[in-house]
């Protein structure tokens, strides 16, 4: 399954329903094994000897949802993982199952006053407008609790270079996924498609619990801020400098030994990488970290502009070092890990 299909799919964070089906029928599609269990993680799993290796992507990515319908129609809603307000305005989105189009509405400037000018229209003053003329109508279409998606759709800019809404995380999952075509037969591959990972590790922390694994690996979309006005101690990651490994970050420290077996890896077999050169944000790696009697843990992303927002952007070469990089890791660990 490729980056188009994968980032085409709705999975607000709560509700990674299609997601998850595309997924497993695509496990299913390859004869891998693979479990469900309650929170709605997919956990497949190849190889039967050696140590327990946890390799995570989430499914989930940011959206909104709706919580009232007013009576002239407008939808109004709540943001579902950290979405910067100032990024809303005027979007077209998705709403519900259906995919009722709609458009993020605010006041036009030309009816604001001086000071709204200057602020940040907060999301309770914004509203999704569906075309609807009164609350009746909008409820035939759209319930409170529909969970609203971004109508983005994936486009080669350049060469290599792509855009799509929900590179976080699907560039993890589509990496996910060609791991598991190698034929691991010394590690015990735990590969778990995690749920709610934007609103606050919840599935990794419980697929993490289940495994008791021997080391983890979050593989992620992550920051990239290579954009004019950023200086370049801000800039976190770049786009086109290769596969991008966490010094720490606000979840997790992690492992020294699995840093460096990833570095010596990456310059032996000449893989492009970079570290991400910030120590905000985290992912599933700080809650695998720390489940049952805890496990070594590392991160291997791919930068990517504008994440959180309804369009980010990210380069392919960047893509296939982290695959190059993972699998190699992987291969070095088989039978045990020896950093």
């Amino acid at each position: 399954m490729d980056l188009r299909t994968l980032t085409s799919l709705s999975g607000v964070s709560g509700n990674e329903y299609e997601v998850r089906s595309a997924i497993i029928k695509e496990l299913e599609s390859m004869g891998i094994s693979y479990e469900c269990d309650v929170l709605g993680n997919v956990i497949a799993r190849k190889g039967n000897q050696g140590p327990k290796v946890l390799v995570d992507a989430h499914m989930d990515e940011v959206g909104l949802i709706i919580t009232y319908i007013e009576k002239d129609g407008f939808l109004r809603f709540r943001p579902v993982g950290g979405i910067d307000p100032r990024v809303l305005v005027s979007k077209r989105v998705l709403v519900g199952k259906e995919k009722i189009p709609g458009v993020i509405g605010a006041k036009a400037i030309h009816l604001q006053e001086r000071d709204e000018r200057t602020r940040v229209i907060p999301t309770d003053r914004l509203f999704i407008d569906i075309g609807a003329e009164s609350r009746e109508q909008a409820e035939k279409k759209v319930q409170p609790g529909d969970y609203v998606v971004f109508d983005t759709e994936y486009e080669e800019l350049s060469p290599g270079i792509v855009k799509a809404k929900a590179l976080d995380d699907r560039v993890g999952c589509a990496l996910l996924l060609e791991i598991l075509k190698q034929d691991w037969q010394n590690i015990q591959l735990y590969a778990v498609f995690a749920v709610q990972e934007e609103v606050g590790l919840r599935g990794a922390r419980v697929a993490a619990f289940a495994v008791e694994p021997d080391m983890g690996i979050a593989l992620e979309g992550t920051v990239c801020a290579d954009i004019p006005g950023t200086d370049k101690e801000f800039q976190a990651t770049r786009l086109g400098k290769g596969a991008a490994l966490s010094i720490m970050d606000r979840g997790s420290i992690p492992d020294r030994a699995m840093l460096n077996q990833l570095v010596k890896i990456a310059e032996d077999e000449g893989i492009p990488y970079q570290f991400r050169e910030a120590t905000s944000g985290g992912n599933d790696a700080g809650v695998i970290q720390q489940a049952k009697a805890g496990c070594p843990v590392a991160s291997v992303s791919v930068p990517c502009r504008y994440i959180h927002t309804p369009c980010s952007v990210m380069s392919m070469s960047d893509f296939e070092a982290a695959r190059k990089l993972i699998i190699k890791f992987l291969e070095s660990v088989e039978g045990g890990f020896r950093p």
